[in-house]
């Protein structure tokens, strides 16, 4: 199936894979704040630059953006350079980013005024799920709109799944990232003490893994990652730290204590500023292996 023309917004780790299969399907156009990122991503997949977002929405009838934060995308938004500056009427929004669904609504409610249609569809997956076209989508928007965006999304998404109005998306997505958050530093912590404990942590890891207590990070993560040593920077713990602040807001906003989650939310922050702005997402377990005394390896 051919697509309308398409233009894609932020080429990064995740986006890039994600613009690419996009590429496969029609028309694609590319902005990213670094031009030459896009330049670069143009010659490889046959794919136009445009020279400002207002540029890429005036020449794509759905605009994907895959941003760090809702912030950058109300700030590509703008301007006289921005998205709102260039889409037609009738064209639609497909927010990827990991955002937040407060400012969800409020783009949508902008996007409506001009007769431009939003849907907030955040992916899981990694960049091995982007490379490979197997995400994880969930979508939140009205039904219409979920169903022009879905021949896009099913470009590289296997699993699509319209969750709920506009935000429902992107509150998903949190709660899911928080729960990745606090399985990374309950297995970091139990697999700490049971080093100490005189469990070699492979042994630990295999029975885990055939019990009740397995996990994507008891699984995957760590064995691919922390039992080998190579520690690979796939995903910032920032943004980690990001997606658990977003799932803590959307617990008080519907009335639901969240203290772990909070718990979570405080320890990754701590974590975050001993590590830095680089760090990956699973190296707070290094942490927990220097306040341990121990090391977990296979």
């Amino acid at each position: 199936m051919t697509l309308p023309p398409v233009a894609f917004v932020g080429l990064g780790a995740i986006g890039a894979p994600m613009a690419a299969h996009l590429a496969e399907g029609g028309r694609l156009t590319v902005w990213n704040r670094t031009r030459v990122v896009a330049e670069r991503f143009a010659a490889r997949h046959q794919a136009m630059v445009a020279a400002t977002p207002r540029d890429a929405a005036a020449a794509g009838e759905l605009v994907l953006t895959c941003l760090p934060t809702s912030r950058e995308v109300e700030a590509v938004l703008d301007g006289p350079d921005g998205l709102l500056a260039g889409f037609r009427r009738g064209a639609l929004l497909i927010d990827c980013t990991s955002g937040d669904p407060a400012s969800s609504r409020r783009i949508a409610a902008r996007l409506a005024e001009r007769g431009v249609g939003f849907v907030d569809a955040p992916v899981s997956g990694g960049t091995n799920g982007a490379e490979a076209g197997t995400l994880a989508v969930m979508v939140g928007g009205e039904a219409g709109a979920f169903d022009r965006a879905r021949p896009v999304l099913e470009r590289f998404g296997r699993r699509i799944e319209h969750v709920g109005p506009v935000g429902a998306g992107h509150a998903l997505k949190s709660v899911n990232n928080a729960l990745l958050a606090v399985n990374i530093l309950a297995a970091g912590e139990g697999l700490a003490a049971l080093v100490k404990a005189g469990v070699p942590a492979a042994t630990a890891l295999e029975v885990v893994n055939a019990s009740s207590g397995r996990s994507f990070v008891t699984e995957t993560l760590i064995p691919e990652r922390v039992l080998t040593g190579a520690w690979p920077v796939t995903f910032r713990l920032a943004l980690l730290a990001k997606d658990v602040g977003i799932a803590r807001g959307v617990l008080r906003e519907r009335g639901v204590e969240g203290p772990l989650l909070d718990q979570a939310g405080e320890l990754l922050d701590r974590a975050r500023a001993t590590l830095g702005e680089a760090a990956d997402y699973l190296e707070p377990i290094r942490l927990i292996e220097r306040q341990a005394g121990v090391e977990i390896r296979g």
